[in-house]
């Protein structure tokens, strides 16, 4: 990455805490098969847990707590029932009252052959445009996301392919955040982008 040119879009949605001023690469593996808690765990390029996500799996809402490394609850999210499109809200630690709503998440369109999700913040209640946007190939688990409507990337996502994630019954991917992007965000929006394509439902 070195002598890379990145955009100077600064993202700060969780807490500046979560923003470095170099790009990060986070590794992200979701354990197959399991009803366990910490269905998935996030870990830098030298192996450190950062975080991981606990799943309700019986919950009457699909709900994931993203926790850090030390278990402090950092996001909630839960699909939001009866709605046209696909959505998912996110809210600060384990609360999921409206006041302390993040952001939400939803598919831009009904129907799709290409990943496309529309990311609304908190203080976006009008919604004629989303904050940021969500686009590429779940199936090849190839994404990129967007700040808004612009060709300005703050992060890129590749499946990672090795036989030690086959034989452990892992599905594992590779996340580049770009520089000063908050890396609790991107994460949360990775596992919503999951829980949407992986969803068996097949409504919208």
């Amino acid at each position: 990455m070195a002598g890379a040119m990145y955009p100077a879009v600064a993202v700060d949605v969780v807490s500046p805490q979560f923003c470095v001023s170099q790009p990060m690469d986070l590794t992200i593996s979701r354990k197959l098969m399991t009803l366990e808690d910490g269905t998935f765990g996030v870990t830098d390029l030298n192996d450190n847990l950062l975080f991981k996500i606990r799943g309700k799996v019986f919950s009457l809402h699909d709900r994931r707590v993203l926790l850090d490394a030390a278990g402090n609850p950092i996001i909630t999210f839960q699909q939001k029932l009866l709605t046209a499109h696909r959505r998912w809200q996110a809210f600060r630690g384990e609360s999921t009252d409206s006041k302390k709503m993040l952001f939400s998440v939803r598919k831009s369109s009904m129907i799709q052959f290409k990943t496309k999700l529309d990311v609304f913040l908190a203080a976006n209640s009008k919604e004629d445009r989303c904050d940021f946007r969500i686009e590429g190939s779940w199936f090849e688990r190839s994404c990129t996301i967007y700040a808004g409507d612009t060709n300005n990337v703050i992060a890129q996502m590749r499946r990672k392919h090795s036989a030690q994630s086959i034989l452990l019954g892992k599905d594992t991917f590779c996340v580049t955040i770009y520089p000063n992007v908050d890396h609790a965000f991107i994460v949360a929006l990775v596992v919503i982008l999951e829980e949407i394509n992986e969803d068996r439902s097949g409504e919208d």
